[in-house]
């Protein structure tokens, strides 16, 4: 017999979008009510369309043994500043494309009816025409949830469980029952207000209990792995298919923090070539964790005063060019100049040992009118999150491990390596 039970959980994230650079902090409180069943474990790791869930009993039509040898895959899809991945929801299976986000915990895309839905390109998934599509209870009435973002974007709806399925490479879906979702009635862009979105809402892989991952129940639970290009596609892993390790490969370690989710580093200092500036003796030292990692977030963000030294230590480097006003809202470092070539290559000292040096890509960023550039890190009142985005995440093999608490780097052609 199933038993529900409904609290009230708080969370946040933060996103942005290259085109208008504008961050976005998403407080996120809802209602969620948890529905406990019995469940059997899914086979193997597996991979999704990075363009995914729990398995239980129900999931009878895929068995152990038709996953087992199979490496389930999914592709990445760069849009513009995010990047997206393909799942299936419902009976019978409707693709959604969402955002790829391991700053939230919550799986939710816009549902017909939809009052006040953002214009997407692909349909919009009707909940009517589901069969397995049932709204979660509390106290006999749905359950709501509400987004509201910084910049007054937002998303509101209903909880419910629907099935989730995605693909393998054994050519066999794999079938996840009642998986927590939101269905999104009433939203605004995530992105660019005003222009169509590729993505119809966004996919948790925090290590919330609404996430995509937390719900899977594999059996070596909370690993994930992904290869970001903005070029192609690439793709995602969960599960033992999700292990990054290999020739070129730093760990960091990954901290937990009580009562968040998310997945924390230690930065322990920044090389701007070859001037090493340590955190230690600054209000942004620590050593319990300092910053997370956050796919849903272009930038990477850093308090304003360790920030102003590692622009320091840029500005004093890039001579050749001049320092002209950020055309964006971010109020970044930028520079007249037609090539990124002149920029000083940075690298990022994480506890644990990983030193990671990052392409010019990674840490440059050109404004869309072009013969600009700009240093791809925001400065942040000490009250916000520190934050490593995905931009400096290019080209990286970036593995999760929140079993032995470890996150792994490892330089890859993230386009080609699938190819």
């Amino acid at each position: 017999m199933n038993e529900e039970h409904c609290i009230v959980s708080q969370n946040h994230s933060i996103s942005m979008s290259l085109g208008t650079t504008t961050m976005i902090v998403l407080f996120l409180q809802i209602i969620t009510c948890f529905l406990f069943t019995a469940t059997a474990s899914s086979p193997h790791g597996f991979t999704i369309d990075l363009i995914q869930r729990r398995s239980n009993s129900s999931s009878s039509r895929l068995s152990k043994n038709q996953l087992l040898g199979a490496s389930p895959y999914a592709d990445t899809v760069f849009d513009y500043s995010i990047y997206l991945m393909r799942l299936q929801l419902g009976t019978p299976p409707f693709e959604i494309v969402a955002e790829i986000d391991t700053g939230s915990d919550l799986i939710w895309t816009q549902c017909m009816p939809c009052p006040n839905c953002y214009t997407q390109f692909a349909p919009i998934f009707d909940p009517s025409k589901s069969s397995t599509f049932k709204e979660k209870r509390c106290h006999g009435n749905s359950c709501p949830y509400e987004i509201i973002y910084a910049d007054e974007s937002y998303s509101t709806g209903i909880l419910a469980t629907e099935t989730v399925t995605i693909q393998s490479t054994s050519g066999e879906p794999f079938v996840m029952a009642e998986t927590s979702i939101g269905c999104g009635l009433n939203n605004s862009n995530l992105m660019t207000p005003g222009y169509a979105a590729s993505s119809s809402g966004i996919v948790g892989l925090n290590m919330g209990p609404s996430s995509l991952i937390s719900q899977m129940d594999l059996p070596i639970p909370g690993l994930i792995s992904y290869c970001f290009s903005s070029q192609g596609t690439s793709k995602i892993n969960f599960g033992t298919n999700a292990v990054v390790a290999g020739d070129g490969t730093v760990a960091a370690d990954m901290f937990i923090k009580k009562d968040q989710p998310f997945y924390y580093l230690n930065l322990d200092a920044v090389s701007v070539g070859d001037k090493r500036i340590e955190t230690l003796g600054t209000p942004f030292h620590a050593q319990d964790g300092n910053i997370f990692i956050d796919s849903g977030t272009t930038y990477t963000y850093l308090p304003t005063s360790y920030c102003n030294l590692v622009r320091e230590a840029v500005a004093a480097s890039v001579v050749a060019a001049n320092q002209v006003p950020d055309p964006s809202s971010e109020n970044l470092l930028c520079y007249n100049w037609d090539t990124m070539e002149i920029f000083p290559v940075i690298t990022l000292h994480f506890a644990g040992g990983a030193d990671l040096v990052l392409d010019k890509y990674n840490m440059y960023v050109e404004t869309i009118t072009g013969g600009t550039f700009c240093l791809a890190i925001g400065c942040v009142d000490p009250s916000m999150p520190a934050i490593f985005g995905n931009r400096a995440h290019n080209n990286l093999l970036v593995g999760y491990d929140s079993s032995t608490l470890v996150i792994s780097f490892s330089p890859t052609n993230c386009s080609a390596l699938w190819s």
